[in-house]
């Protein structure tokens, strides 16, 4: 025993004095093969963490930025900063807040504590200016150093050190560009920043945004900003190796117990489909049965209901739809406008002025284009009628919109009551049930229950409130006859105008992210994961008649259905 402890001890020391060997080698690696030695070192579980010795760095020019003094950091943020510059240098890497926690201004604040060149990349225009008038609002700086790169906006940079803002979509645009912008992004690519700052962090993985980072702009230091750090593609994991790590993630429930986001109550509302509808939904097609699911008379009385509900305790309510057909339909019975992709710049402004400002409406409905460029910080309400498949990021992000803080209020027991409220219909016994259920799984993890509303009608005074629209069976069968006579082509162009005027939101190129012109078909590499619903395409039939039979067949089920409708056997 004696001689097996000296051999540990002989082979401990042998040990240290290989430790007090090491040497810390340094070299450079080729630009162009740096995420190359990012991946392979991250195969082989050598992780990298890329620092910025900004403090000594003398090749960049300073940048004359500090923050306000009036500007006052919440501790969070703090400790998020500190996660970012804890050994006096920047770490890149990805700080998750929610929305409405000031992910702006901490990465206001890093840009104030580098001081050197910073790049913000942001998803839409809109954004962009929001980050505009947040720098002259928290940060001391001249406002010449301060310039805005999108498709209405070419200004040229500064001379010396500046804070440039634009989109992913205008940086990584690789269509032809106008002589001012060719010139200007020319200038951009020549420059090396110091801080590039990544709103909206998880959009990044694409491949036109990864562009952004790789071929187009030289950094020192990458700071990606999100409050949902999930993909439904699997891409995540790829923002360690192009970005950093997650350096701090806020606890939801933490800060909304705090006060620094509202008390949100989570419903989930299963309306039963009448039979009319039903029977309807069991022979459609795909496209269709999303139509039918969305415009469920009981789903239609539902919304009804809880919009009236919220507009009389004086709350201000956003009805989500993704479906455009739906949305047309519901701003039609609820007489509230709404905004979607074919309502103009002007008109937009016009409802939301008109939403802030409580005029002659406190509810609006919107399409998917509000998911990211619109700002409504007044809402306290949500209530969803058709979402996008199982996207857990639409959900979290439209939860989002009412987070920011709220006046509290006290119950009978002087608890904290609700002061926000999200609420999802779901019309019972369809496909719609599914997607739920994985759409809700992001805000679970976070801590948020979801309470199961099964029949309003029996817990509310639904039933008896009057002027309710399709109460009665006629105008339900009327409604169903227009649904029925919906052709997809003409739901597929909607969808289509929803998509090119997000990606027109993007800020690429003469207001586009992608190529111009075009036939507006395009290939592109997927899996069967993204087709099912989880990723940004699903599968489409555009031809689902595959031969005669089958035509004759669908063209008799819509005679019949029409012939119920009009209450012939």
């Amino acid at each position: 025993e004696a001689e097996m402890e000296v051999d540990e001890a002989l082979r401990r020391a042998e040990e240290v004095e290989e430790v007090t060997e090491m040497r810390i080698e340094e070299f450079e690696v080729d630009p162009s093969k740096v995420m190359e030695v990012k991946a392979r070192c991250r195969e082989i579980r050598w992780p990298l963490l890329e620092e910025y010795d900004f403090r000594n760095d003398t090749a960049n020019p300073l940048l004359p930025i500090e923050l306000k003094p009036e500007s006052k950091i919440r501790d969070y943020q703090e400790q998020a900063l500190k996660r970012c510059f804890g050994n006096n240098r920047a770490r890149s890497g990805i700080i998750v807040l929610p929305c409405g926690a000031g992910k702006t201004l901490v990465g206001i604040v890093a840009a104030c504590t580098v001081k050197r060149a910073t790049l913000v990349l942001c998803n839409s225009s809109v954004s962009v200016e929001q980050w505009y008038q947040q720098f002259l609002m928290w940060a001391q700086i001249d406002k010449s150093r301060v310039t805005k790169f999108t498709s209405g906006s070419k200004e040229k940079l500064h001379k010396d050190a500046c804070v440039l803002i634009s989109t992913y979509g205008m940086i990584g645009y690789t269509g032809r560009r106008s002589n001012e912008a060719r010139e200007l992004m020319a200038d951009v690519s020549d420059r090396e920043w110091g801080l590039v700052i990544l709103d909206e962090v998880h959009v990044a993985p694409a491949d036109t945004f990864l562009t952004c980072m790789t071929t187009r702009t030289r950094s020192r230091c990458k700071l990606g900003l999100t409050a949902t750090l999930v993909r439904e593609d699997g891409k995540i994991d790829v923002l360690n190796a192009q970005i950093g790590p997650k350096l701090f993630e806020a606890n939801w429930l933490d800060l909304q117990a705090r006060g620094f986001i509202a008390k949100v109550s989570c419903a989930e509302v299963w309306c039963e489909m009448t039979p009319e509808f039903y029977g309807e939904y069991l022979t459609a097609s795909a496209a269709l049965q999303r139509v039918l699911y969305a415009m469920n008379p009981n789903k239609f009385r539902a919304c009804e209901y809880l919009m009236r509900f919220h507009e009389q305790r004086g709350d201000k309510t956003i009805i989500f739809s993704d479906n455009v057909v739906a949305l047309k339909e519901y701003a039609d019975a609820l007489k509230r406008p709404c905004i979607h992709g074919a309502v103009t710049q002007n008109e937009r402004m016009r409802v939301l002025q008109q939403f802030k400002t409580g005029g002659a409406f406190s509810s609006v409905l919107i399409s998917k284009v509000g998911d990211t460029s619109i700002d409504l910080p007044e809402a306290n309400v949500i209530i969803q009628i058709a979402s996008h498949f199982g996207a857990r990021r639409q959900e979290a992000q439209r939860l989002g919109r009412i987070l920011r803080p709220k006046a509290r209020k006290r119950g009978a027991d002087g608890s904290d009551d609700f002061n926000a409220f999200f609420y999802t219909l779901i019309s019972r016994d369809t496909s719609e049930m599914y997607y739920s259920s994985k759409r809700q799984q992001f805000l679970i993890d976070q801590g948020y229950a979801f309470k199961v509303i099964n029949n309003l009608s029996e817990t509310t005074d639904m039933a008896t409130a009057e002027g309710l629209a399709f109460s009665t069976k006629q105008e339900q069968r009327d409604l169903l006859a227009k649904v029925l006579q919906t052709s997809e082509d003409s739901m597929r162009m909607d969808e289509e105008g929803e998509d090119n005027e997000i990606r027109n939101s993007a800020g690429g190129e003469e207001g586009g992210g992608g190529a111009g012109g075009g036939s507006g078909i395009s290939r592109k590499r997927g899996s069967m994961s993204e087709l099912s619903g989880a990723g940004s395409v699903r599968y489409h039939e555009v031809r689902p008649e595959a031969s005669k039979l089958a035509r004759d067949f669908k063209k008799s089920q819509k005679q019949a259905a029409k012939a119920r409708v009009a209450g012939n056997p």
